[in-house]
């Protein structure tokens, strides 16, 4: 959760580190020297910076050479691997999707492979991240992996050359209605802004003049590409946010630059409470410039933006330098003095928080995010955040794809083309299909075929987000994973909601351009 306003100059930030470790090395020259045993000077000194910051607020905080790289990947949205999505179930490392394209596609690796060994050793004890950064690495250098796949008897052993893949943080976009165009925006990197205008042309073409953006689980990114894309909906002149911080360096006003772009289109942007930063920047630019409505829940509320100083080529500190406010004046900003209560997301009470009004008068408050005009929540039962946990609806599906289930040799499966692979049957399945109760009743057969335990009850009270998630699975797996999560916003209430709530944006919007 961390917007970066721009790197200061080397020399500036050389002179801060030199002058901060001259006068902490007497005491590392103490604790050497008189320590009971040997100590890691380089450990203990990045302890000690980590120490120092986080008596300063949540935000700021040291990178390590891992940190860093995995930052700096991020955000430039590419980084040099194998062109894989993996996710543990349970022990197993299981490939989700291999991106087309790229060396792990290119050498027959599929959805479903089980990587059980990276370099020789056993993936069963560590973490789908701990994975990524193993088989993360340097462009042209090789990394060894074993993968188990079912139906065959032995292992196969593949030796695989990193190449660039790129990191897209604008993954998704496709038609939900005739004219309803939808957005989703993973993170901010130096390249969303692009991004985003290449998914908007490639939506025009189908006929879009209304748009729901979604930034739901956004966590933040480039101070620059908030700015940039909001300007993308604002009329030239619009303030879309300011800063103010101790050094006069930081107290700025970042104005939309541009017009003719999609200032007239009917704007809906979903956020939730892991919406933090950069589309807390974006949602309060669009909301004070009464210019679309915001759905979902109040977001994260983190007004502090961050400055990266390099301390060496392979380590840096992110420190907040400034806060950042609304079109309105507002910091959102939630009071973190007590940590465990910021992170859990309480917010203080409404009478305490500052009150500001947007361009058309409508109160906004301070202190808590940016609130939505209409709240909607929506989480996961327990049971359906269990079989994610497990992978029981991928695995489902790669099952049905392969006509493992009784249900799967009653249909036939209508590929992208038309053709009808299969033998005869009794029911057509394709991308639009809907997970009936004959679904329900194959998937619960298929979880008792796993020893994957659940209720009856429990499965009842989930079964609306099981029927989705087990649509998204088969249709990830048949048609890819656009495809998948296509299906999945078609029947997203929060979605649902907001294209309810059309006409009250379009409303908005020929107000606000009278």
């Amino acid at each position: 959760m961390v917007t970066f306003s721009l790197i200061l100059p080397i020399a500036w930030v050389e002179d801060i580190w030199n002058q901060s470790l001259s006068k902490i090395d007497s005491i590392m020259s103490l604790i050497e020297e008189n320590y009971y045993q040997d100590v890691d000077r380089e450990k203990l000194t990045q302890s000690t910076i980590r120490g120092m910051l986080q008596t300063l607020d949540p935000h700021s905080y040291f990178l390590n050479p891992k940190n860093l790289a995995t930052l700096r990947e991020e955000y430039k949205g590419k980084y040099h691997g194998l062109g894989i999505m993996i996710q543990k179930q349970e022990d197993r490392l299981v490939v989700v999707t291999p991106i087309e394209g790229t060396p792990a596609s290119r050498l027959g690796i599929q959805a479903g492979d089980v990587i059980s060994h990276i370099e020789g050793k056993s993936t069963k004890p560590i973490t789908s991240f701990e994975a990524m950064q193993i088989l993360r690495g340097p462009k042209g250098t090789k990394v060894n992996i074993t993968i188990v796949r079912e139906g065959l008897e032995e292992p196969l052993d593949f030796t695989i050359t990193r190449a660039e893949i790129p990191l897209y943080s604008v993954p998704y976009a496709f038609m939900l209605q005739e004219d309803i165009g939808y957005i989703y925006i993973r993170n901010f990197a130096e390249t969303t802004a692009a991004e985003f205008r290449d998914k908007m042309e490639f939506l025009e073409e189908q006929g879009i003049a209304r748009l729901i953006l979604d930034m739901r689980f956004n966590g933040g990114g480039t101070f620059p590409q908030s700015i940039e894309l909001s300007d993308e909906f604002l009329p030239k002149g619009s303030l879309v946010v300011s800063i103010k911080g101790r050094k006069k360096y930081y107290n700025r006003k970042f104005y939309a630059l541009r017009d003719g772009q999609y200032e007239d289109v009917p704007l809906i942007i979903l956020i939730n409470s892991s919406s933090a930063s950069a589309p807390e920047i974006v949602s309060g630019a669009i909301k004070d410039n009464d210019r679309g409505l915001i759905v979902g829940e109040d977001s994260f509320g983190k007004g502090l933006v961050q400055t990266l100083f390099p301390l060496a080529p392979n380590a840096a500190i992110a420190l907040t330098t400034a806060r950042y406010y609304t079109p309105s004046g507002r910091s959102i900003q939630r009071d973190y003095s007590q940590v465990d209560d910021y992170l859990r997301g309480e917010v203080q009470d409404e009478d305490s928080r500052e009150v500001r009004y947007t361009v058309g008068g409508r109160k906004v408050l301070g202190q808590g995010g940016i609130a939505p005009d209409y709240e909607f929540k929506y989480a996961n039962k327990l049971l359906t955040f269990d079989f994610l946990r497990r992978g029981a609806f991928f695995a489902y599906a790669k099952e049905f794809a392969e006509k493992g289930t009784p249900l799967s040799q009653t249909v036939t499966i209508v590929d992208t083309e038309g053709a009808t692979p299969g033998s005869g049957s009794r029911q057509i399945l394709d991308s639009n299909f809907s997970a009936g109760p004959e679904f329900m009743l194959d998937f619960q057969g298929f979880l008792r075929k796993k020893d994957i335990p659940f209720e009856s009850e429990d499965f009842d009270e989930a079964k609306d987000q099981i029927k989705r998630e087990i649509e998204r699975a088969i249709v990830a797996f048949l048609w890819g994973d656009e495809a998948g999560w296509k299906a999945y916003r078609k029947s997203d209430p929060v979605v649902l909601k907001a294209i309810e709530l059309f006409p009250e944006a379009e409303a908005l919007l020929k107000r606000n351009s009278q």
